[in-house]
């Protein structure tokens, strides 16, 4: 079915803002826009049109995880059908281009001319990840920094701009605002849920004179909003809980939902709560890139379809996903999170009337069992629940509730003072310092070949080559699709 008019609407209004904004000169650029209404294609659009104007030389979009890559990477290969290795270059784990060594270099030329590529970033379009574009910028390795002079008088796009740690966020806003004042470069940071960097204009303006002062292409995001109010929010009350079990019952009740949790433990609960309901699928990153790509496919046909669909999965489906259900429930989380899961419920509008987005507490001991991903990800949670009760429910619609929302963050947090030992290695130039200590990813994690059963023959494959003839680019970027990553255990042995 086709998009509901209200949101085809907002669609174009969209396009044509960012087509407007296009013509601005280069420097730094907010985007902001409700999910669902075509950031992705828009902010491509703003791109192409701006590098043609201001004789810009490449564009570089840059998204936060894998499990976003994936989709947006399949919609830049449709637009772009045809295009040599050399005028779309994907620099991603997935793609393959990681560890490839010298000897196949020296075998095949098409690799070699592949891996020079991906070192220089010497394409008109470059989709990459945060971790490569960012950690690039903060090293002192020849191999990563031999793509910073290609940064230079480019279009650079942030999709899902919210993902950047607030320990390394005025540092890296600082370069950022450093390469647009400097060398003439335009940066696009894009998302629903826009931070309140503006509020850190001052700690950034110690290190880069020209701090933080972007300009919002979509001037009137405010009305495109209000246009697309797609779901009603359900928040909890103060003290109330849900257990799993009583989770399992209202999903099993609703024929296409959508339940979104904080760990991959809770995620194992819930699906042993509902062991004995039929049309239970599961994500997560456990899941090899192939078998995450097949889950998603499978729940778009049976969503289409009009199928029984309950899907339980981990975070890693609230950014850049497309899925369209009716029911969604989320356990409680920052508030950005709480929006990301909102965009995947009545995301084209075609419900009679409004999605029902319901976010609930996990009914588990807290003193006893860890709730939360990460100590930053607790603190966000806890913000977004102390704005819940001195503001009452909160309206995910308005961007002023998420203007509000990072500025009480902050005022926890303190951002331009987390990190001082990398600060202090800025200060003093001390490069191998800030290379070891800017890390996007701090976990120390290993990757892992996993026999996915529905690509058995594959991993057989692989690991036949691996054992016979060793390991090369062509045999990493093949293996990558049933590759995991998993913690280090504890001592540092794999």
């Amino acid at each position: 079915k086709p998009a509901h008019a209200a949101v085809s609407t907002a669609r174009q209004t969209l396009w044509e803002a960012m087509t407007a904004a296009a013509g601005e000169g280069p420097g730094l650029f907010t985007a902001t826009a409700p999910t669902g209404s075509g950031k992705t294609l828009a902010t491509l659009k703003f791109a192409l049109e701006h590098a043609a104007r201001h004789d810009l030389q490449r564009i570089i979009i840059a998204v936060p995880f894998l499990t976003v890559i994936e989709q947006t990477a399949a919609v830049y290969r449709a637009i772009f059908t045809g295009a040599a290795d050399n005028e779309l270059l994907e620099h991603h784990s997935l793609a393959g281009l990681g560890r490839e060594s010298a000897a196949m270099d020296a075998v095949d030329p098409a690799e070699r001319q592949r891996r020079l590529l991906t070192e220089n970033w010497d394409a008109p379009i470059v989709l990459t990840t945060n971790v490569q574009l960012l950690e690039s910028l903060f090293s002192n390795r020849p191999s990563a920094c031999r793509k910073l002079h290609n940064l230079m008088e480019s279009v650079i796009i942030f999709d899902e701009a919210q993902g950047l740690p607030r320990d390394l966020a005025v540092p890296t806003l600082a370069a950022l605002s450093h390469l647009c004042s400097a060398y003439r470069s335009t940066v696009v940071f894009a998302t629903a849920t826009q931070p309140a960097f503006a509020s850190l204009h001052d700690a950034i303006a110690k290190l880069a004179p020209s701090g933080w002062q972007p300009r919002e292409a979509v001037p009137e995001h405010p009305a495109l909003f209000a246009s697309l109010r797609r779901v009603v929010v359900q928040w909890p009350r103060t003290g109330e809980t849900r257990d799993w079990e009583d989770l399992a019952r209202q999903l099993s009740h609703a024929p296409q939902a959508l339940c979104i949790v904080n760990l991959k433990r809770h995620a194992r609960s819930l699906l042993d709560a509902l062991r004995d309901h039929h049309a239970i699928r599961h994500l997560s990153t456990n899941l090899c890139p192939a078998h995450r790509r097949s889950v998603i496919e499978r729940v778009h046909e049976a969503l289409k379809q009009g199928q029984d669909c309950r899907l339980i999965s981990t975070q890693c489906v609230e950014a850049g996903v497309d899925l369209d259900f009716p029911l969604v429930f989320r356990a409680m989380a920052p508030l950005e999170a709480i929006a990301q899961a909102a965009g995947r419920c009545n995301r084209e509008g075609r419900l009679p009337g409004h999605g029902r987005v319901v976010v609930f507490d996990p009914a588990e001991d807290v003193e006893a069992r860890r709730l939360y991903p990460s100590q930053a990800y607790y603190q966000a949670t806890e913000v977004t629940r102390t704005l819940l009760i001195d503001e009452g429910d909160l309206d995910i619609g308005n961007p002023d509730v998420f203007t509000r929302y990072y500025q009480r963050l902050y005022d926890l947090t303190h951002p331009e003072s987390e990190n001082k030992p990398l600060g202090e290695a800025i200060k003093g130039r001390d490069f191998p310092e800030i290379a070891r200590l800017y890390r996007l990813i701090d976990q120390d994690t290993i990757q892992v070949l996993v026999p996915w059963s529905d690509r058995l023959d594959l991993f057989d494959e692989i690991k036949r080559q691996a054992i016979e003839d060793g390991i090369d680019g062509l045999w990493m970027r093949r293996a990558q699709m049933l590759a995991i990553n998993l913690y280090r255990p504890a001592g540092g042995h794999a």
